[in-house]
C-alpha cells in the first residue's frame, strides 16, 4: 500500500519540517505538505519508534491545514502565517 501512495505523489510535493522531538525510543516530526494535489495542505505528525538504530513502528496523523477563518485561536497550525488561498 505505501509503495503505490508514494508513486502516486506529485513531483511538485513539498515537505517542510517544524519541529522533531526525540528520546531514546521515539521520534515525532511535525510538519507540513503542500503540492499535494489536494486542494489543502496536510499538517502532519510522524511518530516512529527506534530499537537498536532500526525503525521498529510508524503511526501519523494527517489534517487539513486549518485557515485563518477555521482557527479558533486566530494563530496557524504551522510556521508563523496561514496559508495562500489557491484561486
Amino acid at each position: 500500500m505505501h509503495g503505490n501512495l508514494i508513486r502516486s505523489v506529485p513531483a511538485t510535493l513539498r515537505y517542510e519540517v517544524q519541529r522533531i522531538l526525540a528520546d531514546p525510543e521515539y521520534v515525532m516530526l511535525h510538519g507540513r505538505f503542500s503540492n499535494t494535489g489536494r486542494p489543502r495542505n496536510w499538517v502532519a505528525v510522524d511518530i516512529i519508534r527506534v530499537e537498536n538504530g532500526v525503525l521498529i513502528e510508524h503511526w501519523d496523523v494527517l489534517q487539513d491545514e486549518a485557515t485563518r477563518e477555521e482557527s479558533s485561536s486566530g494563530l496557524p497550525m504551522f510556521g508563523t502565517g496561514f496559508p495562500q488561498r489557491v484561486p
